[in-house]
């Protein structure tokens, strides 16, 4: 009766469709859950598919794909929540299913779940994809790995101020190996990537092998370009080409050997249309110049200075090492210092000291370091040095690789002199053999130029290059460790004695220069010594067997040795020796011994003041010389002169003349003229009031000209001949004046258009430096305006009388360093705002006279007070 009852009721209620929710309830419910599995199973698949695509194939996924896997997701938590609350409405139930004791909520209940079940079955329909990701568009930069670093911050801020310039597009950045370069690079990157900007970043890694292909491929991948079956260069230059071209870049090129070509790589040249950018770093200045002629828009990286230095090392090493003993800091000075500012240096070693808690780990630590024997400590030798090595390993040829491990011979921090070290290689072979000695050494100055162009030799003005102390460590290291020749250098540490070594026989070049050695008394069994350096010690004895084991002696340098007074009549048996630089030694006389070498080619006599004594015919019997120099000499140049005529093979002399007869004299000679004569020296004149410097007019090599002690020379005559010749004193670059104490003026220096140095020292006469009234007298100079348009340094020192330098200013293009010291009557510079533009010039003075300076305008004044310097 009541089922009847119930019946009754739902058909007066709802029509027959809204009871079929009722009747199909656990029917649709039992499809909603066999559906819900199998759409479970379907996101399943898709997301592992997706999973692989993004983390191996680094792709991005479809929107699409994206979009179906969260409305999936939605649909399958609502379908669990309607069948986790089935179980009450299917116990409301009755007749079979087909009644409900509560019909309405039956009914809605049964609508959900019936829409549930066809929006899971349309879901599942709609969830077969062929692809489930792509590759995504490129971002237009990203980040870089990169360490918090010290004092890179000006060079960032420089290149960056640079890359503001529309007319600036490609900037280089050079310097040494592990001077921060890459580092610096990555900087500029990640400013990129947290600055909004209009540019597509792309870096790149060039590489000594392929470069150009290394780099197409790193740009393709950066702008979205799949490999389109490539088979050339040519073929991916055209499509990158094509995508770049549409783009405005920034392309930051780290580590090129060589000029890139950005054209034939398919890279469009940045210009103003375009805004693009490149920026590239490389260690070769060279490479800098062909990418990039405009030396501004190229950007040195140097070494730290000491503060920032030691702020990098206390990084790397670690605040609480430091603290482990009071003495340690003050060691890790001593560390740093010998690190010389190189970045790569400091953190290398700060992490190898980091676990020395020791006061002796420390004090071992300076020890190596200052012995050059870095490479034993961790990672040093199998981390450091390798890197640096890459630039010698990319030297032209072994040529280039011996000059450059040559410079390592020299004590640390020394500054050599370029045309002495030439002359050096040319005694040991290095260089080509050349019909001339200007060919040769053309050719070492070429070599210099390339090795400071691989920053590998530093540049200390026109005349001198240094060695970094860690290239230098690195290039002993690598004679140690590759080379066939074995060097044995103990320069600049101090030594008293004669030192010694277990394997001599081994050793081919020996460098025992800047020590306090006073004896050599121990023969030395060195039957392979090619090269034996002894300058700048306190040599007073040589032994006579010293040399009888070195028959392949090449190069013997004992120079600056002032207390030795006696070569050893042994030093015949250097049957090799082509080079023999005596300078500065205290010798009395050459033993005639000296004609058994056969071999020798340059002889350096410079300097020997107390040398009374040349064997007659010795100088004649050196048949192959090719360079003599007696600047300074105590022996006359006379007899010198006469045995020269034998020379066939002479080019180069250096000579002191005591009186203008015995410079008169020497014009007589044919070889006077025929040597090519680089320095000139009148010492101690005492014949003449008046000198007429016709024939060194006629001298076409003449660098240096020195007058000094010529107590009564009032006047050096500027002839009329003089100015008509053509040439005349054009190679003269330096000229020095000492105590020549009736000189008023120097104004025939202004016959010299390239002099690059003057120096004026202790002259008390001296009023003016170039007389306009004597300048006026000869027409051809008449309103001058070049004098001294090639001057780089001016030294003034001890001249009471002086009161002008030239009565006007003067552009002084070239000028450097003007030094002033004791010229109280000097009151005013010929300068004004428009000198020395461009160039660096300092000033050094006394203070009190600094402040008397009278300028030509406040402008000037303005111009130049950051340029002094106080003594």
């Amino acid at each position: 009766m009541i089922l009847h009852t119930l019946l009754l009721l739902n058909s007066l209620f709802y029509n027959q469709n809204q009871a079929s929710y009722i009747c199909n309830l656990e029917d649709n419910l039992h499809g909603l859950q066999t559906e819900v599995a199998g759409l479970k199973e379907l996101r399943s698949d898709l997301m592992s598919r997706v999973r692989i695509a993004e983390d191996e194939q680094r792709l991005k996924r479809l929107n699409q794909v994206e979009g179906w896997l969260s409305r999936a997701e939605t649909l399958i938590n609502d379908a669990d929540q309607l069948i986790f609350q089935s179980s009450q409405h299917v116990d409301n139930l009755c007749m079979g299913g087909c009644c409900s004791t509560h019909p309405r909520s039956s009914i809605k209940f049964g609508k959900q779940i019936a829409k549930k079940l066809q929006e899971v079955k349309d879901q599942k329909e709609n969830g077969d994809f062929s692809d489930v990701a792509s590759k995504p568009p490129p971002p237009s930069s990203t980040e870089r790995p990169s360490e918090p670093t010290v004092g890179l911050e000006f060079y960032l801020n420089k290149v960056w101020s640079c890359l503001q310039k529309e007319q600036v597009g490609i900037i280089g950045i050079y310097g040494l190996g592990g001077v921060g370069k890459t580092t610096l690079l990555n900087q500029i990157n990640n400013k990129f990537h947290d600055t909004t900007h209009d540019y597509h970043v792309i870096w790149a890694v060039a590489s000594q092998d392929l470069p150009i292909e290394r780099v197409q491929e790193q740009i393709a991948e950066r702008i979205g370009i799949s490999n389109n079956g490539w088979k050339s260069i040519d073929e991916k230059a055209a499509d990158i080409f094509n995508v770049l071209r549409k783009k405005k870049f920034a392309l930051l090129l780290d580590d090129i050997w060589e000029r890139f070509d950005l054209t034939r790589a398919g890279v469009p040249l940045p210009t103003q249309g375009n805004g693009s950018k490149v920026i590239f770093t490389t260690r070769r200045v060279d490479v800098c110049c062909q990418m990039q002629p405009n030396m501004d828009n190229n950007i040195g990286v140097e070494c730290l200075p000491p503060g920032e230095a030691f702020k990098l090392f206390e990084k790397k090493v670690g605040s609480e090492t430091l603290r482990m003993h009071p003495d340690i800091c003050k060691l890790a000075e001593a560390v740093v210092e010998e690190c010389a500012g190189l970045p790569l240096a400091l953190i290398t070693i700060g992490r190898a000291m980091a676990s020395k808690k020791t006061l002796r780990e420390w004090e071992y630590a300076i020890e190596v370091l200052r012995q050059s024997a870095a490479s034993v400590l961790p990672g040093v030798g199998k981390e450091m040095y390798p890197k640096l090595k890459f630039s010698y390993d990319c030297l032209p040829d072994e040529r280039f690789r011996s000059c450059f491990l040559y410079c390592s011979l020299y004590p640390e921090d020394y500054f050599i002199g370029k045309d002495k070290l030439v002359d050096f290689w040319i005694g040991e072979g290095f260089l080509d053999e050349h019909t001339n000695l200007s060919s040769a050494r053309n050719q070492g100055h070429f070599i210099i130029g390339s090795l400071i162009d691989a920053c590998l030799l530093e540049k200390q003005g026109n005349h001198r290059i240094k060695m970094h102390d860690v290239i230098r460590d690195m290039a002993l290291w690598i004679a140690g460790e590759y080379e066939k020749e074995k060097f044995f250098v103990k320069s600049g540490v101090q030594l008293k004695e004669q030192p010694k070594a277990k394997k001599w026989e081994e050793v081919t070049r020996m460098s025992l220069m800047s020590n306090q050695i006073e004896n050599l008394t121990e023969i030395l069994e060195c039957p392979k010594l090619q090269t034996l350096f002894l300058g700048w010690n306190d040599l007073k004895v040589i032994m006579d067997d010293f040399f009888n084991s070195m028959p392949m002696l090449r190069v013997l340098d004992l120079s600056s040795n002032w207390n030795l007074e006696e070569l050893p009549v042994g030093i015949a048996k250097l049957v090799s020796l082509e080079h023999l630089n005596l300078l500065g030694t205290g010798i009395r006389k050459l033993p005639v011994e000296l004609k058994a070498l056969a071999k020798l080619k340059y002889l350096n006599l410079e300097w020997t003041r107390d040398l009374e004594m040349i064997p007659q015919q010795l100088i004649s019997s050196f048949s192959k010389l090719q360079v003599l120099k007696m600047v300074r000499c105590g022996y006359g140049c006379l007899l010198v002169l006469e045995e020269m005529e034998h020379l066939k093979h002479l080019n180069v002399l250096t000579i002191t003349f005591r009186s203008a007869s015995e410079l008169e004299k020497a014009s007589r000679f044919n070889k006077f003229f025929s040597c090519a004569i680089e320095v000139v020296s009148l010492e101690d004149f005492r014949d003449s009031r008046s000198l007429t410097i016709m024939a060194l007019a006629k001298l076409q090599h003449l660098c240096t000209l020195t007058l000094s002690r010529c107590w009564d020379l009032e006047e050096v005559k500027i002839e009329r001949n003089i100015t008509e010749g053509a040439g005349c004193f054009h190679s003269f670059r330096t000229v020095i004046l000492d105590e020549c104490n009736h000189l008023r003026d120097v104004s025939w220096v202004t016959f010299a258009p390239h002099l690059e140095e003057l120096y004026i020292l202790d002259c008390k006469g001296l009023e003016e430096i170039i007389s306009e009234e004597k300048l006026g007298e000869v027409a051809e100079l008449k309103g001058n305006s070049n004098l001294f348009s090639k001057l780089e340094i001016l030294h003034l020192w001890c001249l009471p009388k002086l009161k002008t330098i030239y009565q006007h200013a003067l552009p002084f293009p070239q000028l450097k360093e003007i030094y002033i010291r004791r010229c109280p009557m000097l009151k005013k510079l010929p300068l004004n705002s428009n000198s020395a533009k461009g160039q660096r010039l300092v000033i050094f003075g006394e203070e009190g006279w600094w402040k008397d300076v009278e300028w030509e305008d406040e402008s000037t004044k303005i111009a130049f007070l950051p340029s002094f310097r106080p003594f």
